[in-house]
């Protein structure tokens, strides 16, 4: 049986303690590099690969200090710090420079646990939204290889028509928000990697708010996880949906949350994210 292209993109092998290497194709191609989201997934993988690993998924942080390249990459991940029921992990992922050393081109914290049943709610609700069979595909501005591993159903705040400079103003709530369905492209049961890199599958918030292709790019990216691995299992390959909004843009970064949900309006994850751009 042939492996999924996700599957395929994070692919590590064990390269000694706390070391594996991988390969950067070019099937998440973004413009100048990988799609954000699965170098993060393929991050994550490492460390739930690490034979120390104690429980699940709770946090990554991921700082992007510059664009992969195509060819091979070593990740070094160790845990930090192991508690009763909480561990903490970094991790560098690098490449060989333009001078033969091995340069960093991605660092990341994680935070991993063992889940234990508790009250629970949630103050972010579900959404009133269309079912992704009676939407339309989002509309694809730019022809990026990345779009293709991607099936995305637009709810509201798609690409802009006209990249015209004009400024969305809108209400508080609406000026900068997206909501889509999306999906794995081929279908693919969600997991912890693939849910990592769902949540930075949304545009730049700034394209929407100014209508304007400007130079823009995720500088750091944090997923805080709210599902276990039973509850995501569980959701298969169906649809998750997701909702974005721009917060403040100023001297040239501005940050994004995302929320995101099964189709049974149960939360999943949040995301924020630090975004650079350009005049």
């Amino acid at each position: 049986m042939q492996q999924h292209p996700f599957d395929q993109a994070i692919a590590l092998q064990a390269d000694g303690p706390d070391r594996f290497t991988g390969h950067c194709g070019r099937s998440y191609w973004n413009m100048l590099g990988p799609f954000g989201g699965i170098s993060a997934a393929t991050a994550l993988q490492a460390v739930l690969q690490h034979p120390a690993r104690l429980g699940e998924p709770v946090s990554l942080t991921v700082n992007y200090a510059s664009a992969l390249v195509e060819g091979p990459f070593t990740v070094v991940v160790r845990p930090v710090r192991t508690n009763r029921s909480t561990q903490h992990w970094m991790l560098e992922l690098q490449q060989q420079g333009a001078h033969g050393s091995l340069e960093t081109a991605l660092s990341a914290t994680a935070l991993t646990a063992l889940r234990r049943p508790t009250w629970g709610a949630s103050d972010v609700p579900f959404p009133e939204v269309p079912v992704p069979d009676s939407l339309d595909a989002l509309r694809r501005a730019f022809p990026l290889e990345w779009f293709n591993r991607y099936e995305v159903m637009s709810v509201c705040g798609g690409i802009p028509n006209a990249w015209d400079g004009a400024e969305h103003r809108g209400g508080p709530d609406t000026a900068s928000l997206t909501r889509i369905w999306m999906r794995d492209a081929p279908q693919r049961p969600l997991d912890f990697c693939s849910l990592t890199a769902l949540a930075d599958v949304f545009f730049p918030r700034v394209f929407l708010r100014r209508a304007s292709r400007v130079p823009a790019g995720t500088v750091s990216m944090t997923v805080y996880f709210h599902a276990g691995g039973e509850l995501l299992r569980e959701c298969g390959t169906g649809f998750v949906l997701g909702q974005a909004r721009g917060q403040v843009y100023r001297n040239g970064f501005f940050d994004q949350t995302a929320h995101l949900w099964n189709t049974a309006g149960e939360p999943l994850a949040t995301s924020t994210q630090v975004v650079y751009y350009k005049e």
